[in-house]
Order: C-alpha cells, then sequence, then structure tokens
C-alpha cells in the first residue's frame, strides 16, 4: 500500500480518540497476526471483534480488515476499550467553558486521560462525550486520587500558549490538604528537594541527594484538634511532589495509600470511602489568548472544608 503524504483526521469514537500502532520490520501472515502479537494484552479474538466491528483503520480513514497483510512502516488507528470497566461514584462537572478554555472540577478517583482500567470513564473522555468537543487536550495533570482543577484546551493553534502558562510557571496553582497538625512546625515556610523514582516501587517518588528540582510553599489554614488544614502552592510539578513533601515534613496526607507505607498496589480495588485529602483548589493566571485575568476555584471540599 502507497502511504499517503496527508493523514485523515480520524473520528473519536463513544468520547475516544484514536491511537496508533506502525508496523515494525518482520513478518506477519495477516493484520490480525499483527495486532495479535504486538499488543498481547488485548486478547486476539477481541483484536479480530475490533476489526469486524471497523474499530481499525488506515491512515486514510477506511476500516482494516483482519486478514489483510501489513508492511513495514504502515499505521494503523484503534480505539482503546475496557471490559468490564469499573463504574466511578461520581461523574465528571465542567465548571467554566468558553471557546478558548474548559475547566472541570474532577472527583477523586478519576484519571485525567484513560489509564490502567479506566477509558471512558475518565475525564477527557466524558468531558469529549458530555461537549461534544473531539480536540479537547488537558494543559496539565493531576493525580488521579487527587480531586479539584483540570484546565482543558479546545483549539490547537492556542495549546502552546497554554501549555507556557505551566511550563513558565506564570500560574499561580494552590492545593489544599488534610494531614496532622504539628505545632512545632514553623509554617509558613518553603520546602524544595530532589525527587527521583522510587526504585522499589515504580508508582511512587522518593526524596535523594542532589540539587532541589521541586518547590512548594507550604501554610497553614486552620487546624481542628489534632488535625490541619494546608495551603499548598507547587512551583515545579513533580509527580506526586505534593504528597512526598508533606511526607517529608511529618505530615502525610490523610488517605493517602502509597505515602509513607503503600497500603494497596495501584492495580487493587478502591476504597471510595477514604480519598486523598488532597484539593487542586484555585488557579490563577491572566489568559494568554484573551489577554483577561482569570481565576477559578473548585467547589470540592475536603474532610476539613476550607
Amino acid at each position: 500500500m502507497t502511504r499517503s503524504g496527508r493523514v485523515a483526521q480520524m473520528p473519536v469514537h463513544e468520547g475516544v480518540s484514536a491511537s496508533v500502532v506502525a508496523v515494525p520490520a518482520g513478518e506477519w501472515p495477516s493484520l490480525l497476526d499483527f495486532l495479535a502479537q504486538r499488543m498481547p494484552g488485548i486478547a486476539r479474538s477481541e483484536w479480530a471483534e475490533r476489526l469486524a466491528q471497523g474499530l481499525v483503520l488506515h491512515e486514510n480513514g477506511q476500516s482494516a480488515q483482519a486478514h489483510q497483510p501489513c508492511m513495514v512502516g504502515q499505521r494503523y488507528f484503534y480505539y482503546r476499550q475496557v471490559a468490564n470497566e469499573p463504574q466511578l461514584p461520581v461523574s465528571a462537572s465542567v465548571l467554566f467553558e468558553d471557546e478558548h478554555l474548559l475547566v472541570a472540577d474532577k472527583p477523586h478517583f478519576m484519571p485525567v486521560t484513560p489509564s490502567g482500567p479506566y477509558v471512558q470513564q475518565c475525564l477527557l473522555v466524558q468531558l469529549k462525550r458530555l461537549t461534544g468537543q473531539a480536540n479537547l487536550v488537558p494543559l496539565h495533570r493531576i493525580d488521579r486520587e487527587t480531586a479539584g482543577l483540570v484546565m482543558f484546551g479546545k483549539r490547537l493553534e492556542e495549546r502552546d500558549a497554554y501549555h507556557a502558562l505551566f511550563r513558565d510557571h506564570t500560574i499561580r496553582k494552590t492545593y489544599h490538604a488534610v494531614a496532622r497538625y504539628r505545632p512545632e512546625l514553623a509554617l509558613p515556610r518553603v520546602h524544595t528537594s530532589c525527587l527521583a523514582q522510587d526504585p522499589s516501587h515504580f508508582f511512587k517518588m522518593r526524596e535523594v541527594p542532589g540539587a532541589p528540582n521541586s518547590e512548594t510553599h507550604m501554610a497553614l489554614i486552620r487546624t481542628q484538634g489534632e488535625r490541619a488544614l494546608y495551603q499548598l502552592r507547587p512551583v515545579s510539578g513533580k509527580r506526586h511532589q505534593l504528597r512526598v513533601h508533606m511526607m517529608a515534613l511529618g505530615l502525610p496526607i490523610e488517605g493517602d495509600q502509597f505515602y509513607p507505607l503503600v497500603l494497596r498496589g495501584p492495580d487493587a480495588p478502591e476504597n471510595f470511602e477514604r480519598p486523598l485529602q488532597l484539593l487542586a483548589q484555585s488557579v490563577q493566571f491572566t489568559d494568554p489568548v484573551t489577554g483577561l485575568a482569570r481565576t477559578f476555584t473548585s467547589q470540592r471540599q475536603l474532610s476539613i472544608p476550607a
């Protein structure tokens, strides 16, 4: 097959954008054989069903056939699906929307993009189905366990301008967290450290010796007995930064299943009764497209309300 110089815009299927796989050097009797061998995590019978349903596409957008030959360099587009996907107890909600931006108020436990057992339940797919906006792209990420604000861009030509807010640290992000109260700990304070992946757990981070690559501004909002509500303002955006920085001060966030101890693996069943008490509470910035001053505040609350 001759490759076209132009790739067709692939349609969105049930809120899910197409993923792509390229054929490397090798020999496969058929496209079905290639897909089953290349991505063995999906059963051969499921690939056969997707092909029969027209859910594997050529670059020109036409449906691919299970028994057709495939050649090196060809690309095929497919749609991620999860059988028996778990249902989350809360759905996505839109806090703000104009022609440039969409701001969602994410509940706990919901991934921003397809991840693990969640596809239809993730925030991005739910919003695409809810709004009909096929070109939505998250401008930043927050952990699946964290609740609160997530911003999405709506226009391809504007994405870099919005990404620059986070890249250049010109957006003010404020989080709230609940942890134990340590009256001897001086607050407010700035915590910096070098964060790296924990070699014993691929899904965790840890502080290691070295030049700081993470910075968080911390303050006490109020106390409630032996517990307290804290304000956290990250300057950098390292994975699990706030959770690790709080733990380093002897203040592990309530409901944290990974820090300081791993209480459940990343694929273990959820405990919806004990969410991580961390909330992406507000963002402030000057809109790089419209020039407007923007402030968005989450409507969600932690176990110690603000």
